[in-house]
Parts: C-alpha cells; structure tokens; sequence
C-alpha cells in the first residue's frame, strides 16, 4: 500500500472511530518517516484570500486530510530578492502588496507565528549557497491568500523562501532539489505563483467568463500541462526555447519560478495531479499541481 493511502486511510479511520484525533493521529504521523507532499497553486488574485470559491475551496482540500505539518514553507512569486534569503522572525508581519482592493482586504491579518528554528534548518538544508536569514519581510499575499484557507487558525508556523531573480530557471531547480529532504522532516513546501501570468493583456470585460483564455493562453497552459504530466522537467526549465505562445505566459519569470521550485522538489516515481485547471481574464491560469 502506498504512504499516501495508508495516511489518508488512518486519518478517515481516526475521525469515524472517534478512538484517537486527527490532530493527535497527525503528531503520530510527524515522528515518522513521512514524506509531504509539494504542492504549485496558482493563486491569481488577492481576492482569492478573502473569497469561499472554487479555487480557494480546493486550496483547503488538498491538506484537509495530511497530518498538520510543523512549519509551512512558502516560494512565493511576490519576494524577490538579490541572494535567497528564508524568514527567520518569531512573528511575521502580514503584507498587503497590492493596490485598488477593497477594505476588506487590506483588513486581514494572518498571524501565524514564524519559525527561526526552521529558518535555520531551511538555511542549513543548501550547501551550494548561503542562505540568508531575514528579519524584515514576512508573509506577502502570494503565500496568506492561499495558507489562511488551508489553516485558518494560523496555529501553524509560516516561513518563506524568496526568489533570487537574477539568476535563471536551472539555478531553482537546483536549489529547490537540495530542500527536498525537508519534505521527510514535518515541512509542508509550496510554491506559489502562476503559469500563464501577463496582467498588460487580461481581458477585463472577461473576468467573469469562465475559463476564458487567449488562444496562446490556451496553447500555452495544454502544453505546460502536458510537460508536466509526462515530467518532461527540462522542457520546463527551457521554456524560453518553447516559441512566442511561452513569452506571452511568461513575459516576465517571477509567476513562473515558483512552479520550478516545485518540479525540483518532486520525486520522479510519485503520484502527480493537477487541479483548478483553469484559465481567467484570457492571459492568467489558475492551474495547480501536487506531488505525492
């Protein structure tokens, strides 16, 4: 039997025999050899932080039923940095990098305690750089618009990686395999951005269409998608090597690289899904992946 069915298993088992919690069955399952899953959500806009719908819904699902993990580790496309730096604060602030929402919006706070002990570990975990520990940044919406669904309660400590964006796709894929040993120690890593991501072409009058996408959108999130599926990595980490269809979705890298994050992380031999395969606004998917 598969880890991943087994857990899924014990943890339905626990909730219908009422002989243990899926809180206590879960630090069980921590001081195992349990291998976490990786997870890529395409987190769109802000608004997806304050709203119950489709795709926040299925955010939610896809940790509902792993054991809590000790500390969650966030890529996210909005902390882009010169060097890779890991958040190593006790409280993280709740960043609201965005403008022309509502209110309601830049009311929420998610304060989840951070993790200078695992900012140590994350540090430690590379060899091939030094990483830097910073006290500074904290949580931007790239990462509290997606984990405040998966666990509202903010119980869970929160840290994040950043992005050095000078340097090109195969350096995060690199980087990304050598974390890859903390998904067996309690962490719970997502990268967080999007595949297809051009704002200077969304259809506006659109917004509302459903799965409406540019036909080099949709040529563009079938192909990812098909690369992905056949864990065709090299193909991804080239994609300026794709056409013109690959240079609209990613006019510029920093959506893109935390999906890279992600295939670096995975193991070649675990299961793979995609989900919230959907295109909005004609040039921005919300497509999502999960290893293990």
């Amino acid at each position: 039997m598969k880890r991943q069915t087994f857990v899924k298993g014990m943890l339905g088992f626990a909730a219908l025999s009422g002989l243990t919690s899926v809180g206590s069955l879960g630090k069980i399952l921590n001081e195992e050899d349990y291998t976490y899953p990786v997870l890529f959500i395409g987190h769109g806009s802000p608004m997806n932080g304050i709203e119950d719908n489709h795709f926040s819904q299925q955010w939610k699902k896809e940790v509902e039923h792993l054991p809590n993990p000790k500390v969650v580790l966030v890529i996210s496309a909005h902390w882009l940095t010169n060097g890779t730096y890991v958040t190593a604060m006790e409280k993280p602030q709740t960043i609201h990098d965005f403008g022309g929402f509502p209110d309601e919006l830049f009311a929420v706070q998610y304060p989840s305690p951070g993790s200078p002990e695992w900012a140590q570990q994350t540090k430690s975990a590379v060899t091939s750089i030094t990483i830097g520990l910073d006290h500074e940044w904290g949580l931007d919406h790239g990462t509290w618009t997606v984990v405040r669904h998966m666990y509202p309660a903010a119980e869970i400590p929160v840290i994040q990686l950043s992005i050095d964006y000078n340097k090109p796709a195969e350096y995060h894929y690199a980087l990304a395999q050598e974390l890859k040993s903390l998904r067996k120690k309690g962490v719970l890593i997502i990268g967080s951005g999007n595949m297809v991501h051009n704002l200077r072409m969304v259809a506006w009058d659109k917004l509302n269409t459903p799965n409406f996408g540019f036909d080099w959108a949709i040529e563009a999130n079938e192909t990812f998608n098909k690369y992905i599926l056949e864990r065709n990595h090299r193909a991804m980490i080239d994609y300026k090597k794709m056409g013109e269809f690959a240079q609209l979705a990613i006019p510029t890298p920093d959506h893109y690289f935390p999906l890279i994050y992600t295939l670096g992380l995975s193991d070649e031999k675990e299961e793979l899904a995609l989900f919230n395969n959907e295109l909005v606004g004609g040039s921005l998917n919300m497509t999502s992946v999960r290893f293990g």
